[in-house]
């Protein structure tokens, strides 16, 4: 099938549909140019949820499926590809969280956006790359504090923060591919170019950057920024957006092999079968749901 017609039978089974495809930051520029909203994870799950559509189409990994659910649980959410996983949501459990609160009965657990529903249910806090920091900052009445999953967001919100967080030893496979010495090769092509790093990355390449955000603030940052050109040290796929934004900058990624393959799983042909066959169904139940729910509104009330 030609691109054309995929686009205009995607558009028109939408619109039967009454659906809403939601594209993360990451995904492949086809699949960013058939979506409604592209955006950060939680963000794209709060718009989502804001809309009259009855489905949600979500192209990204199976954590953010769940929390399109945890928001509007009256809504179908279908993944194009079911089998797009985050590895770093997969290196903690519900158990191993569990196991770690007893460890710490005192603490208060915060947890980043990039969990499952099952340990999002285990959270009092939700937070995300955007907001950790004033997550973090709100609980100073709380003497000890469990961080998961992500260890180098920990040190980040660490170091911002001034807190010491008991923290998981888990990462993002993908930013850990991003290098110091390559921050300062591409500085070496670009020596005027502003670096922008995801607090994901290594300590030693946030260390490099000029702007330390997510990739929704780093979408901001290339559209006020008076920069010309700017060195991205997050996930490859954001390029496409930022340069579909601001024609008139250069990016540059840090790393050609920051590309996260998970992200790259789903395609316009499997978007045309989702709208087709409506699955497959992403569907987190009440009990945990509710729960899950409880810490991400409990952020939202602090940000």
């Amino acid at each position: 099938m030609e691109i054309k017609d995929l686009r205009e039978k995607i558009s028109e089974l939408k619109k039967k549909r009454n659906a809403v495809i939601l594209a993360h930051n990451y995904q492949l520029p086809e699949v960013q140019d058939v979506a409604d909203f592209r955006g950060d994870s939680l963000e794209l799950s709060r718009i989502a949820a804001k809309t009259e559509a009855k489905v949600i189409i979500f192209c990204g990994v199976h954590f953010m499926a769940e929390t399109a659910s945890i928001l509007s649980p009256e809504k179908k959410v279908i993944m194009p590809d079911i089998n797009s996983g985050c590895p770093m949501a997969n290196m903690i459990t519900a158990q191993e969280l569990k196991k770690l609160k007893k460890e710490y009965p005192q603490a208060v657990a915060v947890g980043y956006v990039n969990t499952s529903a099952e340990v999002k249910a285990e959270l009092d806090f939700c937070c995300t790359s955007t907001n950790a920091v004033a997550v973090v900052n709100a609980l100073k009445d709380r003497e000890e504090i469990i961080f998961v999953p992500d260890k180098y967001l920990a040190d980040f919100v660490s170091k911002r923060t001034g807190r010491k967080l008991i923290y998981w030893n888990g990462f993002c496979p993908t930013h850990v591919k991003i290098l110091p010495q390559d921050i300062k090769r591409e500085k070496k092509f670009h020596p005027k170019a502003k670096v922008i790093a995801h607090p994901e990355c290594l300590p030693s390449v946030t260390a490099l950057a000029d702007e330390v955000i997510s990739t929704s603030q780093m979408a901001k940052f290339a559209r006020e920024t008076s920069a010309k050109e700017i060195i991205v040290a997050t996930e490859v796929g954001l390029i496409y957006r930022l340069k579909k934004d601001n024609p008139n900058k250069e990016f540059y990624p840090a790393s050609e092999a920051a590309v996260c393959p998970n992200m790259k799983r789903t395609t316009q042909e499997k978007i045309l079968w989702a709208l087709e066959e409506l699955k497959e169904e992403v569907k987190v139940p009440d009990e945990i749901r509710l729960r899950a729910k409880k810490a991400i509104d409990r952020m939202l009330e602090i940000v």
